[in-house]
């Protein structure tokens, strides 16, 4: 036998964490990584964060799982939450982004059958874009390298460059449902929408009766310094996906949407065995505690204007490699000007920084929310010395 017991898709690398403390990951040696990956997005509470260790072993004490079935206390808290603090009525609760990127496409699909037009359920969607890997979400996407061998997909996609109003309002026709898109790419590169784009296809679908739906299963849960990042676009949603941050580690998704896109999503059309369970309610809920408190998101607005200054400093010194920097809050990109995964690698391997490559030669950081100051010192010295030691390989 020559496959390795964890199915190889993955090309894992040589760091083997055991421990996690604040912004920092230690291996199996002892040795320690500057974390500006948080799980890609995930730990944004950082690594070991004593109230949300609390609230999740207390639940693990008390009640892990049970049936959809039957009433959900912890469930009504956290979807409460969720409501009172964003554009949304209602909320089903799922394990992973993918799974509530399947369900926002559902829930679009049957609004438009409840509303007596079955016909409408062509998802406009855009280039580069990441929405999960199951059957459906890779069908969503132009990304040959995610869909390759999986063939035949799904019917019912239609995808257009993204930030371009001319072309999405040109796919519209009679059988569009909705756009699906998100407000900041993030495996395609750290690439936010323009104001236009995005102002401009919440208007499309107010004069067509059609649905914005956006994935913020990356950029959301104060990532980019408010709540979600539509926020920065002075526009909602009608349906939205969310996943990543709002567990902080535990697998936690959500698809919010109005009463009005919902209406379609009555008893027995959608389901998970573990959608919602306690434990991860328990989680999800530690995490809107942190990220709802008072100076949070202020924190974070200021920690990413900090660390875009920082790398907009650094790139003269490092010309021949850097390129540009793009994000918001702190979900920010580095272009560089040759292969950002070897670069990646290098940062990782050589000098214990973690971060994640992107499309477009992009290195995405993405760092805990909470950092302070001099985590962001700390990163800076390591990229720079980083890039003083790269040496691209010659074809490049």
């Amino acid at each position: 036998m020559t496959i390795t017991p964890l199915m190889p898709v993955y090309p894992r690398c040589d760091v083997r964490p055991v421990k996690g403390e604040g912004c920092y990951l230690i291996g199996e040696r002892g040795e320690r990584y500057l974390d500006f990956a948080s799980g890609i997005a995930v730990n944004l509470l950082g690594h070991s964060h004593p109230d949300y260790i609390k609230a999740v072993q207390d639940q693990v004490a008390t009640l892990m799982h049970v049936s959809n079935l039957y009433g959900s206390p912890q469930g009504e808290k956290l979807a409460q939450t969720l409501v009172d603090n964003t554009f949304a009525d209602t909320v089903f609760f799922t394990n992973s982004g993918a799974e509530a990127v399947e369900c926002a496409i559902k829930t679009a699909r049957r609004f438009h059958f409840a509303d007596g037009n079955p016909q409408r359920n062509t998802i406009i969607t855009f280039s580069n874009a990441f929405h999960g890997r199951t059957i459906g979400t890779i069908s969503a996407t132009d990304q040959d390298k995610l869909r390759k061998g999986f063939e035949p997909l799904l019917p019912g996609f239609v995808v257009v460059p993204f930030n371009d109003l001319d072309a999405a309002r040109a796919a519209v026709n009679d059988g569009t449902a909705g756009f699906l898109v998100e407000p900041v790419q993030g495996e395609g590169g750290i690439r936010p929408a323009t104001q236009e784009f995005l102002a401009g296809l919440r208007q499309i679908c107010d004069e067509k009766g059609l649905m914005l739906v956006l994935d913020e299963v990356q950029c959301g849960v104060a990532r980019t310094g408010t709540l979600y990042a539509h926020e920065h676009y002075g526009i909602t949603p009608d349906i939205m996906a969310t996943a990543k941050g709002i567990g902080g580690g535990f697998p936690l998704g959500a698809c919010l949407a109005t009463e009005r896109a919902a209406k379609g999503m009555v008893i027995g059309t959608h389901g998970s065995t573990y959608g919602g369970n306690p434990l991860a309610m328990a989680a999800g809920s530690a995490v809107m505690e942190a990220v709802l408190a008072d100076g949070f998101m202020a924190h974070v607005t200021a920690m990413g204007d900090r660390l875009r200054q920082s790398l907009e400093q650094l790139i003269p010194n490092h010309d021949h490699l850097f390129d540009s920097v793009r994000g918001i809050g702190l979900m920010q990109g580095l272009k560089l000007k040759s292969d950002s995964r070897r670069f990646v690698a290098h940062l990782r391997d050589n000098h214990g920084l973690l971060t994640v490559a992107a499309g477009e030669n992009v290195v995405r950081i993405l760092p805990p929310l909470i950092i302070e100051e001099a985590h962001i010192a700390e990163f800076i010295e390591k990229l720079s010395e980083g890039a003083r030691t790269y040496v691209p390989p010659a074809d490049e």
